[in-house]
């Protein structure tokens, strides 16, 4: 048995074609969805990408391993103190090690390790391939690692390859000699001149007045990725440069099948296509970036072609990224491990049977601290720490009716609101009866002054700075509401 798994930073499935979007952007994605299962409601448990693949690989929730921020002592696993063995939980219980096991040869294209100093990440791995920039790689660099091995190793057997591609990632990086594939296609139809108008009032990190988190600077590295969102050009540019990179990423896809095939294995590899989180294009009035517990960043793309599995089948059940580990090794014959948070959904790859769970609940504490739950029709989003945008503390989303989160309905929804409050504490509760150590990591960020891209205190605070730029830019009145919120943590003369 051969696998390869193909992990796109930053890759929302709503600008896929083969999950509804209205470009091109996809065509190699969407035929091996038409080969194999689409799942269309699948959630990283834990945003964004250091929380993430370390949930994916270990099975575990955030809450669980300790991993739910980008700094501090959040951003590092819980030490497991006396009980540890020889070796740690992510090597003898994690993904890898458990191929490992059924004799597979692990291997891994990928700088991201290095990136967020994520030692674990490389746990049960006999290959590690670090192309060695930190995600700032384009595909052009990470490509011709992945035809060495392949022409070395395609035709063996029992293998997985992890392929990390980063070109979604900001900044947009396409070569201009690729062109402009959508430059005459239309925009996505819900981002109007009304919506860039009722965004340019907003404050926040990567808000549309600062693509670039706290300033709209512009590097000419970079020409596809705007500073600022003022009007449907520089909007178009955001657009567009995101849209290319899929396009640009789905060439490579094309080319490593290829390869597959001329080797004699691609009908007998298994393929997985997903991603580590999605991307607000928007969504909550944040652009290019991957910073809230919501909808647009934490449904990932999952896609599977099995082989002597379903073709075109789509599965719509409530799933975790976190249950990828137990699903695959059902599909092995291989066993769970016992600590795993993750549930097989291994009956829709090979029957299309269906699943998925009552609900799911995602994190996110690199930008902001939420806690959302998505069940039903609703994502309830409970806010602790709003990073700077002034989200409430509680919102309300249909995603049938809504599916960009344009409109909080909490107000009109008190006892959905309170549904979903419930079934997080539910969740909560439950979880932290396995916390070993007894800590929610969730506070831990807040405690320590904050998620790490908007620390509202200590040396290494963002707010007083971003308080002068919000004033500077027509937006005192944002100014002065986080200046009340934060009152506290502010010098005197701030």
């Amino acid at each position: 048995m051969r696998l390869l798994y193909i992990d796109i930073d930053a890759l929302t499935p709503s600008h896929l074609g083969c999950y509804g979007y209205h470009r091109d952007t996809s065509p190699t994605i969407d035929r091996v969805a038409a080969e194999g299962l689409r799942c269309t409601n699948v959630y990283t448990s834990d945003a964004p990408c250091l929380p993430s693949r370390t949930a994916m690989y270990s099975g575990r929730f955030g809450i669980h391993t300790g991993v739910v921020g980008h700094g501090g002592t959040a951003a590092q696993p819980k030490i497991e103190g006396p009980t540890r063995g020889f070796g740690d939980l992510f090597d003898a219980q994690g993904l890898g090690r458990s191929l490992q096991r059924l004799g597979f040869h692990t291997a891994m294209v990928s700088p991201f390790g290095q990136r967020h100093a994520a030692w674990h990440f490389y746990a049960g791995f006999n290959e590690i391939h670090n192309t060695g920039k930190g995600g700032a790689e384009s595909a052009e660099e990470v490509t011709p690692v992945v035809e060495k091995w392949l022409h070395d190793n395609a035709a063996s057997d029992n293998w997985y390859l992890h392929v990390n591609y980063w070109d979604v990632h900001t900044p947009y990086r396409a070569p201009l000699e690729y062109g402009e594939p959508f430059a005459d296609e239309p925009l996505p139809a819900w981002l109007t001149e009304k919506k860039i108008r009722e965004h340019n009032r907003k404050t926040g990190p990567h808000s549309s007045l600062e693509i670039g988190m706290y300033n709209d600077r512009e590097n000419p590295r970079y020409p596809r990725h705007p500073g600022k969102i003022t009007d449907p050009a520089s909007l178009r540019r955001m657009i567009d440069g995101y849209d290319t990179a899929i396009r640009y990423v789905d060439d490579q896809i094309a080319h490593i099948l290829t390869i597959l095939e001329q080797k004699g294995v691609l009908e007998d590899t298994a393929v997985i296509i997903s991603a580590d989180h999605g991307e607000n294009m928007g969504e909550l009035g944040i652009y290019g970036e991957h910073g809230t517990a919501d909808q647009a960043t934490c449904r990932i793309p999952m896609i599977v072609r099995w082989p002597g599995g379903v073709s075109a089948a789509v599965d719509e059940g409530l799933h975790y990224n976190v249950d990828l580990a137990p699903t695959l090794m059902d599909l092995l014959d291989g066993p769970s491990q016992p600590i795993w948070d993750g549930e097989s959904y291994a009956p829709a790859i090979l029957n299309g049977a269906s699943r998925g769970r009552e609900q799911v609940v995602v994190s996110q504490c690199c930008h902001v601290c939420q806690r959302s739950v998505r069940f039903d029709r609703w994502l309830y989003v409970r806010t602790f720490h709003d990073g700077f945008h002034l989200f409430p503390r509680e919102m309300l989303f249909d995603l049938t009716a809504d599916p960009h989160e344009e409109v909080d309905i909490a107000a009109e929804n008190l006892d959905i609101c309170r549904q979903g409050a419930g079934r997080l504490l539910d969740w909560h509760q439950e979880q932290m009866a396995t916390v070993g150590d007894g800590v929610d990591p969730l506070w831990t960020v807040i405690q320590e002054g904050g998620p790490f891209h908007a620390r509202h205190a200590g040396p290494n605070s963002q707010l007083p700075g971003y308080l002068e730029r919000l004033e500077a830019t027509g937006r005192g009145d944002g100014a002065a509401q986080l200046r009340k919120k934060y009152a506290r943590f502010l010098p005197p003369d701030r």
